[in-house]
């Protein structure tokens, strides 16, 4: 797996003392939505947030709480 501008942009935060965030917005060429390593390391930290996806025109594409799109989510509080 690469390093994505997601969780670049998270890990810079958290080593800022940032560790609860409200939203975080993507902005591709077409779009895209963030990947599935990103997801987790957001999930990690602020399973609620808010995630906007944009193209590069500024177009809005998505607006979805992170919990929507990874249900079920590897999450400290869930373990036993």
């Amino acid at each position: 797996v690469t390093m994505c501008a997601e969780r670049a942009a998270i890990f810079k935060a958290v080593s800022n003392g940032e560790k609860d965030f409200e939203a975080l917005a993507v902005v591709t060429r077409n779009g895209g939505m963030p990947c599935g390593s990103c997801r987790q390391v957001m999930a990690e930290f602020s399973p609620d947030m808010l995630v906007v996806v944009a193209d590069s025109e500024g177009k809005i594409v998505s607006e979805h709480k992170l919990s929507e799109l990874l249900p079920g989510a590897f999450r400290a509080d869930k373990l036993a």
